[in-house]
């Protein structure tokens, strides 16, 4: 069909009007969500039940009202005769009814009938006879002009052709937060989507395959197909950084989905302020796996059954002798039962209690729940507890083993060399106790260990890791405490792994994530980064130690640029280049190594274009170091001198693989500006 034609008019006219009436239905169902809010208060129930209700009611009409403003649907499914007695069903990302028992107007896309949308095809039509796809205006707010155009695929007629709409809404220039893709997810993509809630799926994901965005609405999936079940538990968000997490804020709110914890791993473990660096060599030592042991054996050192002779338990003017064997056999086998720390504690409490019951009910009868609290805040129980399994901190623990190089030779015996020790023990300002100690980043990776060891903390639902690949063994140890009894999905890619300790296979980090068994499933096809540019990561992946497919694009356009800069030129190629692609639709990211981001920021003011830093995902220009743009996508980057972002990283670094981060984050064009032979 053509804009001209009538039969696309009458159709455009219809579909305008139904999405109308659809604005009105859903402004009565977000005032009728907080009606109901009112009405909930004053419901005749017990506290708890109203508080629930009330709770629930407020999150509904919470929801609705921050739903962002734009087109309430994208899709529709006409099914074949005798497939759907119903009429045509209108995708979008909320369900809107007149009536909760009326056929809904708009279905959700994760409904399971919804499902036919994404992988439905001509040669398995799923009993769908046409599929549509509608053209909204970029930015619009979902008016009757919006909606600028439709597409039809007859499936039952077993046609098949590449959407246009889709193209173009892939395309369309990023300025601004990151976008849902619910309208544009593909097969392989909604695979993954829809996976089990019990089911942890590992991303392999090359640039621009969308797997952000996958995880992203899996996580709206699981909320909308398990919303008791992921509540009750939480859901979690990680990233690897606040910019990115700025990034992709407005997604899930975009799905009708708020409430969920976007965070990053430091700030989930952060015990106190980080006031200290550590050398490299120090670094990667404290967030290797074998340091898990090290912790454990110092944490247990602490445990001696020996430490006390035999027990007097008072009651009243008698005492009850409990003899040194026996409690050195109650906390034994406590100690064998490897509880948490704190749980063995009181499990050796209670045991030695019990011990004290039988005794006395052997000779006086049953004992009352009051004489049982009573022993149990016996002095003399408490005194012996603190001797042979004493109350500890996880701070106590590792500031004594950075610090006395006795204890870290016996926890480290045959662990870590005598090298590896020594790069562990604090040689500074050694603290007088761990209540002065200063912490560094890795350190406080070591306090959550600890802390784990002592006590399991809460978990969530479910977790979605991303930018995976650059957790340590430490780290995923951190995330796998938190999903001890529930899922994850973990996205990565191995190629861009930029820290010391980055994974070079899967199998190793979801071992260390507690998920051995978890498939590894790669998505290749890009969808995002151009062919151009995409060509050009490529020749850099054959550098990089790491056994990935090289990626493919679906996009024939995009541009790619290599500008050579003469001595003392860099900076005035850059700001051409800026001033070259201000001159088109889309965002402009200045890439540069953090040393220099500074200086080109300040040459672009001088010449009159004013940049923001990472922090600013709305600003037309901004000027972003390397080592944050990690996660971040631009339709024009200008990469500066790719030997100085390479260097950047150090000797033995992964400067390769930073770089193969930056080329990968422009979707339309590419300009790479250097003055030093280019490392590809």
């Amino acid at each position: 069909m053509t804009p001209t034609d009538p039969a696309l008019q009458r159709a455009l006219d219809r579909e305008r009007a139904h999405h109308d009436h659809c604005t009105t239905v859903f402004a009565a169902m977000v005032d009728g969500a907080q009606e109901h809010v009112v009405t909930g208060e004053d419901v005749s129930a017990s506290g708890a039940d109203a508080e629930v209700l009330g709770y629930r009611l407020r999150s509904r009409a919470e929801e609705l009202r921050e739903l962002p403003e734009g087109p309430l649907f994208f899709g529709r499914l006409d099914f074949a005769a005798g497939e759907d007695p119903e009429r045509a069903l209108h995708i979008g990302r909320l369900r809107i009814t007149e009536h909760p028992a009326a056929p809904p107007l708009v279905v959700d896309w994760r409904a399971p009938v919804s499902r036919a949308f994404y992988q439905a095809t001509a040669e398995d039509p799923r009993g769908v006879a046409v599929r549509r796809r509608f053209g909204w205006a970029p930015g619009g707010r979902g008016a009757p002009g919006d909606l600028t155009g439709l597409e039809d695929e007859h499936l039952g007629r077993g046609e098949s052709r590449a959407s246009d709409i889709v193209a173009r809404e892939i395309e369309r220039p990023r300025v601004g937060p990151m976008r849902d893709i619910a309208a544009t997810i593909q097969p392989e993509q909604d695979d993954l989507v829809r996976a089990g809630l019990t089911t942890t799926v590992c991303v392999q994901g090359a640039p621009g395959t969308g797997k952000t965005a996958v995880g992203l609405h899996r996580a709206a999936y699981l909320l909308y197909t398990h919303p008791r079940r992921i509540r009750r538990g939480g859901l979690l968000i990680l990233g690897p950084h606040p910019t990115f997490l700025s990034y992709i804020a407005e997604v899930l709110p975009a799905l009708g989905e708020t409430g969920v914890r976007q965070s990053t791993l430091a700030r989930e473990i952060a015990r106190h302020p980080v006031t200290r660096t550590d050398g490299a060599h120090t670094a990667a030592v404290k967030h290797d796996a074998r340091t898990a042991e090290v912790l454990r054996r110092a944490l247990y050192a602490r445990v001696d059954p020996e430490a006390a002779g035999p027990l007097a338990v008072p009651d009243g003017s008698y005492r009850w002798r409990v003899p040194a064997e026996a409690l050195a056999r109650i906390v034994a086998d406590v100690r064998a039962e490897e509880p948490p720390y704190t749980v063995g504690r009181e499990r050796v409490r209670a045991r030695i209690v019990r011990y004290v019951q039988d005794r006395a009910e052997r000779r006086a009868g049953p004992r009352t729940d009051a004489w049982v609290r009573r022993v149990e805040r016996a002095r003399p129980i408490g005194a012996h507890l603190d001797a042979v399994w004493p109350r500890v901190r996880p701070e106590e623990v590792v500031a004594r083993l950075l610090t006395d190089s006795g204890a870290l030779a016996r926890a480290a015996d045959g662990l870590l060399d005598a090298e590896e020790q020594e790069a562990l023990l604090r040689t500074d300002r050694v603290p007088r106790s761990w209540k002065s100690a200063r912490w560094s980043a890795a350190d406080l990776v070591l306090l959550d260990e600890v802390a784990g060891l002592l006590e399991h903390p809460e978990g969530y639902g479910h977790i979605v890791v991303d930018e995976a690949q650059d957790l340590s063994p430490m780290e995923c140890r951190a995330v796998a405490r938190r999903s001890a009894f529930g899922s994850l999905t973990v996205l990565g890619d191995l190629a861009q792994g930029t820290t010391p300790w980055a994974a070079r296979s899967w199998p190793d980090t979801l071992a260390h994530l507690g998920r051995p068994d978890a498939a590894v499933v790669p998505l290749t096809t890009g969808f995002r980064v151009p062919q151009a540019v995409v060509a050009l990561a490529n020749r850099l992946l054959e550098r990089l130690d790491v056994d990935v497919p090289a990626a493919r694009s679906l996009r024939g356009d995009g541009e790619l640029a290599i500008r050579p800069a003469g001595p003392g030129r860099l900076t005035g190629v850059v700001v051409d280049a800026v001033r070259a692609a201000l001159a088109r639709e889309g965002s402009v990211a200045v890439v540069a190594a953090d040393p220099d981001a500074p200086r080109l920021r300040d040459a672009l003011a001088a010449a009159g274009i004013p940049a923001a830093g990472p922090g600013g995902p709305g600003a037309r220009v901004a000027v972003v170091p390397a080592s944050v743009v990690k996660g971040l996508e631009y339709d024009h980057v200008v990469a500066v001198e790719p030997a100085a972002i390479v260097e950047a990283e150090g000797p033995g670094g992964r400067g390769l693989h930073r770089l193969y981060v930056v080329l990968t984050r422009a979707v339309s064009r590419l300009d790479v500006v250097h003055a030093r032979p280019l490392p590809f």
